[in-house]
């Protein structure tokens, strides 16, 4: 292995034509989501996806083929580069050896078009007109829109209001590609209204936006409904993350023991350690996955495991998962897509199944990695990435202290490059941590649904 290479590339026709299906290896299989109203075991309701969606939702297949069309687009960016971060790692003199899995080269500067692209394109198989979603920080939002602009299809954004104001280009990206953005709560559906009418500055949530985008395609025959994260078909199709740098880290002749990313709902995250995590269940390998999240949303640190509604209407299936409850409205974090109140079920079981492990760390310290990585590797990162930069420092400097090289890989899930007002904002001084009082967690737990024991 040539110690000083930086840079690992796959050719087009390595990358996957198959997205890997956790649910077929599962030791213990996922509790089933929950209707939301009669909370009897239930297909996602109401019929807010495309039958292949649903399919793929509830498939115990362990490989789906990637469709030709879906392939054709991932190639523009597909597959991505694996960096060794020489840099950084002289940087903290640190006997450890740092990879990178950089998913910022897609046009939407995100891990999220791997599942957009997707998703649109069952959509207009299935003769869809248009498409609602909500977003966060807006990488989710920038990349349906692009996989719509693809395959002709119109698209409603619903924003969460303080992310909207904070990253006016995400807004600007989700146009150029020919979405409706709009802030939320907006005065644009029922539960919006609501919200709105109250306090018009409402910073909004992600489980809120979540309600207005299901509401919004729930009342139109046109419309059917797009989720970024939380859902098994979502992290499934993100899968073909770690089965490029499986791959790769093979052609090397190395393997990670220690997995770093960040989790808002948890796609970018799963879609790299899922591949890995069936070395483990297969007994072949054993690494340390950590997935990181914010002091200001921490669901798996701080939350409880639970049935819980996706949104705050109580609109969304009832799912199994780390939760805030869905009634929690964060601070308003820079990180947005990390203020979400839950986790993706399957990360959820993970972490129950002792194959996973979560910390939390607060904005401050993530601002100060993302600026160490920056200035020692080049790359301005988003602010949840950031937040895996933190603890794939902390876990070098550990590897220093004890004399050990091990193998550390960072999920890189996106650019920074719409985010420089909270850079700013960080360099002025004017960023604050969030510590989430406990009281604020017991009054929005107390609301999660009443599931009828059997």
């Amino acid at each position: 292995m040539d110690k000083e290479k930086t840079k690992y590339l796959l050719e087009e026709k390595d990358m996957p034509t198959q997205w890997y299906n956790i649910q077929a290896d599962l030791p213990e299989p996922l509790p089933p989501l929950l209707h939301p109203v009669t909370k009897e075991p239930t297909i996602l309701p109401p019929p807010l996806f495309v039958d292949e969606l649903n399919k793929q939702e509830f498939s115990k297949e362990r490989y789906i083929d990637i469709p030709e069309e879906v392939q054709s687009i991932y190639r523009q960016w597909r597959p991505t580069t694996l960096f060794r971060a020489h840099r950084l790692e002289k940087a903290l003199d640190t006997p450890a050896k740092i990879y990178y899995k950089f998913e910022d080269s897609s046009p939407a500067g995100s891990h999220k078009p791997n599942t957009a692209v997707a998703q649109a394109y069952y959509n207009k198989k299935a003769g869809v007109k248009r498409l609602t979603t909500e977003t966060g920080a807006g990488q989710w939002g920038s990349a349906l829109s692009m996989a719509c602009m693809y395959f002709g299809l119109e698209l409603k954004v619903y924003m969460v209001r303080i992310s909207y104001q904070q990253k006016p280009y995400r807004r600007n990206l989700m146009e150029v590609w020919g979405a409706k953005c709009v802030a939320s709560p907006s005065p644009d559906t029922q539960i919006g209204k609501k919200f709105y009418d109250e306090n018009p500055n409402h910073p909004g949530s992600l489980g809120m936006a979540i309600s207005e985008a299901v509401e919004d395609a729930a009342t139109h025959d046109d419309t059917k409904y797009a989720l970024g994260s939380v859902l098994n078909h979502v992290l499934m199709h993100q899968t073909v993350i770690g089965l490029e740098t499986k791959k790769m880290m093979e052609r090397i002749g190395t393997y990670p023991d220690i997995i770093v990313g960040c989790v808002g709902g948890g796609s970018n995250f799963a879609g790299m350690f899922l591949p890995f995590v069936k070395d483990m269940i297969d007994k072949k390998h054993k690494p340390k996955i950590i997935c990181v999240e914010p002091t200001g949303a921490p669901s798996i640190t701080k939350g409880l495991l639970a049935y819980d509604y996706g949104d705050v209407a109580g609109m969304a299936p009832i799912c199994f998962m780390h939760t805030l409850g869905h009634a929690f409205i964060p601070a308003p974090l820079h990180a947005g897509g990390l203020r979400y109140h839950g986790m993706a079920p399957i990360v959820s079981h993970m972490v129950k199944l002792g194959l996973i492990e979560a910390v939390s760390v607060p904005q401050l310290g993530t601002f100060e990695a993302g600026i160490q990585f920056a200035r020692t590797e080049g790359y301005i990162s988003a602010p949840e990435t950031d937040h895996a930069i933190r603890v794939t420092i902390d876990e070098a400097l550990k590897c220093k202290q004890e004399g050990k090289s091990k193998v550390i890989l960072l999920a890189h899930s996106g650019h920074g490059h719409f985010d420089m007002a909270a850079y700013d904002a960080y360099l002025a001084g004017k960023l604050e941590d969030f510590e989430l009082p406990e009281a604020k967690i017991k009054e929005a737990l107390a609301q999660l649904p009443q599931i009828p024991k059997k």
